[in-house]
């Protein structure tokens, strides 16, 4: 997300109350509309609505240097919650209050934050720097108080320039009491991309690709160079025009995902933060029914993942449940998650996540019985079976929008293009230095449609703050979708929160140069 170190309005300390006055004054300049503030009276009054439980669960997280182990001898020198990844999860029951010290420890001073991703709680806590808070300065701390009160599968990760591609991020699970879900156990399964400490650092790929594809006409030749094997050599590929192409990928295609599938080559692909030839492993035992929870955290990757030898079956996205459909493998994207129930059998199985276009894998391995683990590169059938998407899943009933008039309709225009990396929505660059610029404006009560349009040659997965829509008129519940190229996607949401809140590619990099938009609620 933009990098805010860069930007002179940042200076002042921690503060909503900073934060705050900056957004009026910047929409005030602009003559925008008068908008909710995040700390107003407008979100103290939708917190009062939220039901709690009356518990407060306490967690620290201290964002910090540390050396990982990844496995297999890796050792990569990153930025880690606790000094590890992924970070320890939190845990919590549906109605209670979180109080989470985050703890700045980072180097040079590097400020940060904490976003709760998917939770739809009071807007001043959602850590979006400049425009919910002040960024937490190095060597402080900023304490995030608020009510989960909706069961689900969720993450957290910084909402400050690309550092969501360092190690900080961590699972966060809101349990349901009254859970209508039969399982035995639960796996929580983390997916990333791994470039930080290994073969560079996501600054620096974030430079190399900020120049563009301008100049590199040269290469057009080198998509059967394999150039796609990112996570057996971290070697730095061929170069054309005396132009370095250390991270950007060049000829990664995907049917799924409507043709180029991503822009940067990693050097593993991590399964709960270990590297396919160390894999992490689950215990387990045959005739088990186990409840997967898969979130993928990753900066430029959409995995398609397998459990080889079984089939799964979807019961949730996003946290939202869906009518349950069987399949072989699921397509999740940057910023999604996936719910799905496995019957596990006997013996020792790959847990697949492949790199959709990147031709590498990550895996995990359950173990139930005896038997030899499969090679690091196994890739089991079911990762060409039945493969499931958003598009094939329809909202639980319980949880499917009310039909109604809408009232507000927004058309989001996805924009730019890697020849010039020039991400952004409506053809406009987000600017932190000015975020109430341009907002795209709602006001509580409303049902509102969010038209995606990508103009673009690249999928986007899409995430908005704060609520979760609908895809159509019956789809799944989601706050974070792939809007495939060329193609238009409409979402619904009723405006029930209010605030000021980021709707964005949740892919690191295209939203650090731009590929952003406020959705702001007026007064």
């Amino acid at each position: 997300m933009n990098n805010i170190k860069r930007r002179s309005v940042l200076r002042a300390g921690l503060g909503v109350a900073g934060a705050s006055a900056l957004a009026a004054c910047s929409s005030g300049s602009n003559a925008t509309p008068t908008l909710v503030n995040p700390s107003g009276s407008a979100v103290a009054a939708a917190e009062k609505k939220r039901k709690g439980t009356g518990r407060t669960q306490q967690a620290t997280l201290t964002a910090a240097p540390a050396m990982l182990d990844l496995g297999g001898g890796v050792m990569a020198k990153s930025w880690a919650f606790g000094g590890q990844v992924p970070g320890k999860e939190i845990r919590l029951s549906v109605g209670d209050t979180l109080a989470a010290e985050l703890s700045n420890q980072l180097p040079n001073k590097t400020t940060t934050s904490i976003h709760w991703h998917g939770i739809a709680m009071r807007n001043d806590m959602d850590g979006v720097p400049p425009v919910t808070q002040q960024a937490v300065r190095a060597g402080a701390s900023f304490t995030y108080r608020f009510i989960a009160n909706a069961p689900g599968t969720y993450f957290l990760h910084p909402h400050v320039g690309v550092q969501l591609d360092r190690g900080l991020y961590a699972p966060l699970i809101v349990e349901d009491p009254k859970e209508p879900l039969s399982y035995d156990d639960e796996w929580v399964i983390v997916l990333d991309d791994w470039v930080d400490g290994v073969t560079g650092t996501p600054d620096e790929v974030l430079a190399e690709l900020r120049r563009g594809m301008g100049g590199m006409e040269g290469m057009e030749g080198m998509e059967g160079m394999d150039m796609g094997e990112d996570a057996a050599s971290p070697s730095a590929a061929p170069s054309s025009g005396g132009m370095s192409t250390k991270f950007m990928l060049m000829g990664a295609e995907s049917e799924l995902l409507g043709g180029d599938a991503g822009d940067v080559k990693y050097a593993y692909h991590l399964v709960n933060g270990r590297v396919p030839a160390d894999p992490a492993v689950y215990q387990g035992k045959p005739g088990r029914r186990v409840r997967l929870r898969i979130i993928n955290a990753g900066g430029d990757t959409a995995y398609r993942v397998a459990l080889g030898g079984h089939r799964l079956t979807v019961t949730h996205t996003d946290g939202f449940p869906v009518e349950q459909q069987q399949g072989d493998a699921l397509l999740i994207g940057m910023g999604e998650r996936y719910d799905a129930l496995v019957t596990l059998g006997d013996g020792v199985f790959p847990l697949v996540a492949l790199a959709e276009g990147k031709n590498a894998t990550g895996m995990a391995l359950v173990r139930t019985g005896s038997g030899s683990a499969p090679t690091a590169t196994v890739r089991p059938k079911e990762l060409n079976g039945r493969i499931l998407t958003a598009a094939q899943l329809r909202a639980a009933g319980d949880v499917r929008l009310p039909s109604r008039k809408v009232d507000r309709v927004h058309r989001v225009e996805l924009t730019g293009g890697m020849d010039k990396y020039n991400w952004a929505i409506n053809g406009k660059a987000y600017d932190m230095a000015d975020p109430a610029a341009n907002p795209l404006t709602i006001e509580e009560g409303q049902r509102v449609r969010l038209d995606f349009v990508n103009t673009t040659q690249m999928w986007h997965p899409m995430h908005l703050h704060g609520h979760t829509y609908q895809l159509g008129d019956s789809g799944p519940r989601k706050d974070t979708s792939i809007v495939l190229p060329k193609r238009k996607l409409s979402v619904i949401f009723d405006a029930d929160n209010p605030g000021q809140w980021m709707l964005h590619c949740h892919n690191a990099y295209h939203g650090e140069v731009g590929m952003m938009a406020l959705v702001a609620y007026q007064t």
